[in-house]
């Protein structure tokens, strides 16, 4: 019932990770990312122990390929589930269990993974990857491509409702985590749409975190 992708940017070391669902909030479920680690999203049927998991190897070592291989052989009922990662290398990874939902598959390069299943066609997650390949820009930027490209490519066999993306770099949280957990209508036009609401303001964000006294005006009414 998913679509996602996890990236990584070459020039900035952000990492990422953007997913649409028909079910509700998938991006709670199924996001995972940390700063200098990597990303890794875990869904279908999904258990979210796998993402955080999958993190915690790539942190003591694993690569990612390793890490979701260390989760193929030790977790139980993996047949049910689909993980994709990528690690602070660029290195890229791709896991679906035989029982994975209707259409499904995978594909990566450097620095992208994209799964998805119950898809309107196989093609789907390579039409991901080839969009995140071709666009440049900040990796936020790029990951709304990608979703838009998973659906001018067939997208899931029906409507989606809910989609998200994390952002990580630097800092010990999340330098964006937008969700719309539910429309009637397009979930990723409207977090595209929040996206370009959110972007001016990360890094101010980030500053007032880090040192309020350097952080732009929160230009609010009674903030004179």
């Amino acid at each position: 019932m998913t679509f996602s992708v996890v990236a990584r940017c070459a020039e900035t070391g952000m990492f990422g990770v953007a997913v649409s669902s028909s079910s509700p909030a998938v991006a709670a479920r199924c996001a995972y990312a940390k700063a200098g680690i990597g990303a890794v999203a875990s869904q279908n049927i999904t258990d979210p122990r796998l993402g955080t998991r999958a993190l915690e190897l790539v942190a003591l070592g694993a690569t990612a390929e390793e890490a979701v291989e260390i989760l193929r052989k030790t977790t139980p009922h993996i047949d049910y589930r689909q993980v994709t990662a990528v690690d602070a290398a660029g290195r890229t990874a791709i896991y679906s269990g035989p029982k994975a939902l209707g259409i499904w598959g995978g594909a990566k390069a450097d620095n992208v993974a994209c799964g998805g299943n119950l898809l309107a066609n196989a093609s789907v997650p390579e039409a991901m990857v080839d969009a995140f390949i071709n666009s440049s820009d900040h990796l936020g930027d790029r990951l709304i491509t990608v979703m838009r490209a998973a659906l001018a490519a067939g997208g899931e066999e029906g409507p989606v409702h809910s989609s998200g993306m994390k952002l990580v770099r630097q800092v010990a949280w999340p330098v964006a985590d937008l969700r719309v957990d539910w429309s009637e209508n397009c979930p990723i036009e409207e977090l595209a749409a929040l996206w370009e609401r959110y972007k001016p303001q990360l890094e101010a964000y980030v500053t007032r975190a880090l040192n309020p006294s350097d952080a732009p005006s929160y230009g609010v009414p009674g903030d004179e």
